[in-house]
C-alpha cells in the first residue's frame, strides 16, 4: 500500500496483512485532522490497531465480523487475549479499546459496519466524564463501553527520604544529580525537565531576592524553548537553595559542557556531546533509572515527580503555612494539574508519610546536598 503518507506517520499496516484499506483511511482522517490529540497520539494509535489487525489475522477473523449472533464480540475477544495472553497492563488495555472503538465508530459512519461491536452500559463512577462516556446529571452514574475493562487506578508510588539520599548519592555524575534534584525540588514532567532553560537560572543573592521560595514561569511562548503539558504557561516555586544550586551548577559544570557544542543551547541539562536532550526526555528518563539501579531502587521521572508531590503535600499540612495556603490548591498549581481533582490522590498517600513528616521535605534535601557536597 505504499510507503508513509506523511513524515512521522505511523507505519500501520500497508505491507504485511490484506484488507487493511479502512484502518490506513481511518488514520488519515483522524490523524492528520488533529482528532485524536497531538502527534504524540498518533504512534499509541498505529499501535493499538497494528496488534488488534495482527490478533485477527493469527485467529483468522475478519476485522467487519461484527454480526456474531451469541459469540463473544470482537473486541471483547481482543480485551481477553491482551489481558490472558499477552499479560497487558489494564491501562494500556484501555487505551488501545479506546483507539478499537473509535475506528469502528468511524467505520460505520462510512457505512463498511451495520452495528457496533460494543455497547454502552451505566456504571457507578466517582469521577469526571472521559474518552467516549457521558456522565449523568447527578454524576453519580455515567454510560461507558461494555467493553471496556474497569479502571482500578492504582495509588502513585514514591520514594522515601532513606530511598531519596540512596538515589542522590549514587548520582556521582553532577550533571545527572542535578536533573535528580530539580526533578525531586520542583515536580516538573520529563519533557519540562528536559528543556527547562538555562535563561530560568540565576543568583538570587545577585538578583536581590530575599524571598525564600523563588517564583519561575514556565513559558512556551518566550522564546527560551521550554515545553509545557498543553503548551499552557504556569508559574512554579524553587527553594532559594536549590536555585543557587542551579545557578552554581549552570555556570561551571554546564559551562564546561556546554562548550563541547558549537551551537548554542536553551537548556539547562545538555548530554555528553554538549547538546540538548531530546524534547520528550527518554534519555532522562534512562539516567533516572540507570541511577536508580546503581542505589538499589526503582527510579523513573514520573516518579520524582509523585515523590515531590507527596512530600510536599505532607509537609504543607503540618508546616507553619498552613491557613495561609492551601495545600491542594498550591499543589495543582505547581504541578500543572488541569483539575484539583487529579491533585487529589496524594491526600491517600499522606498517612504513610506520618513518621516522616516532622521534617520539612525541602530542608531535607538541602540537607542531603551539603552532606553529599561536603
Amino acid at each position: 500500500m505504499g510507503g508513509r503518507p506523511y513524515p512521522g506517520f505511523p507505519i500501520l499496516l500497508w505491507d504485511s496483512m490484506e484488507s487493511c484499506t479502512e484502518a490506513n483511511e481511518f488514520l488519515r482522517h483522524y490523524l492528520l485532522r488533529g482528532a485524536i490529540g497531538s502527534r504524540k497520539s498518533w504512534e499509541p494509535t498505529g499501535r493499538a490497531l497494528y496488534d488488534y489487525f495482527s490478533f485477527l489475522q493469527a485467529h483468522e477473523l475478519r476485522w467487519d465480523d461484527v454480526d456474531r449472533g451469541e459469540q463473544k464480540t470482537l473486541l471483547a475477544a481482543y480485551r481477553d487475549y491482551c489481558f490472558r495472553t499477552a499479560g497487558l497492563q489494564r491501562n494500556t488495555v484501555r487505551n488501545r479499546l479506546a483507539y478499537l472503538c473509535e475506528f469502528y465508530s468511524f467505520a460505520q459512519q462510512r457505512g463498511w459496519v451495520k452495528q457496533l461491536p460494543f455497547g454502552y452500559e451505566t456504571r457507578r463512577t466517582m469521577r469526571a466524564n472521559g474518552f467516549l462516556a457521558h456522565v449523568d446529571g447527578g454524576g453519580a452514574t455515567k454510560s461507558v463501553l461494555d467493553v471496556m475493562p474497569r479502571a482500578h487506578k492504582d495509588l502513585p508510588e514514591y520514594l522515601s527520604l532513606t530511598q531519596i539520599h540512596a538515589l542522590l548519592a549514587a548520582a556521582t555524575n553532577p550533571h545527572h544529580r542535578m536533573m535528580i534534584r530539580l526533578a525531586l525540588g520542583s515536580g516538573l514532567r520529563r519533557e519540562e525537565l528536559a528543556t527547562f532553560p538555562r535563561a530560568y537560572v540565576f543568583d538570587p543573592d545577585l538578583a536581590g531576592r530575599t524571598e525564600r521560595n523563588i517564583r519561575v514561569h514556565l513559558d512556551p511562548e518566550d522564546g527560551s524553548g521550554m515545553l509545557t503539558k498543553g503548551n499552557k504557561p504556569r508559574s512554579i516555586y524553587i527553594s532559594r537553595r536549590l536555585m543557587k544550586d542551579l545557578n552554581h551548577y549552570a555556570i561551571h559544570e554546564r559551562g564546561r559542557r556546554s562548550s563541547l557544542s558549537l551551537v548554542p543551547q536553551n537548556p539547562l541539562f545538555l548530554n555528553q556531546f554538549g547538546e540538548r536532550f531530546t524534547a520528550d526526555g527518554k534519555s532522562l528518563n534512562r539516567i533516572i533509572k540507570e541511577t536508580g539501579e546503581k542505589a538499589g531502587v526503582r527510579a523513573w521521572a514520573h516518579l520524582l515527580r509523585h515523590t515531590y508531590a507527596t512530600h510536599t503535600l505532607v509537609s504543607l499540612q503540618r508546616g507553619a503555612d498552613r491557613g495561609r495556603i492551601e495545600p491542594l490548591v498550591f499543589l495543582q498549581h505547581q504541578l500543572g494539574h488541569a483539575s484539583v481533582q487529579t491533585t487529589m490522590v496524594y491526600l491517600h498517600l499522606v498517612n504513610e508519610l506520618a513518621d516522616e513528616a516532622v521534617l520539612a521535605y525541602d530542608d531535607e534535601l538541602n540537607g542531603l546536598a551539603d552532606t553529599l557536597n561536603g
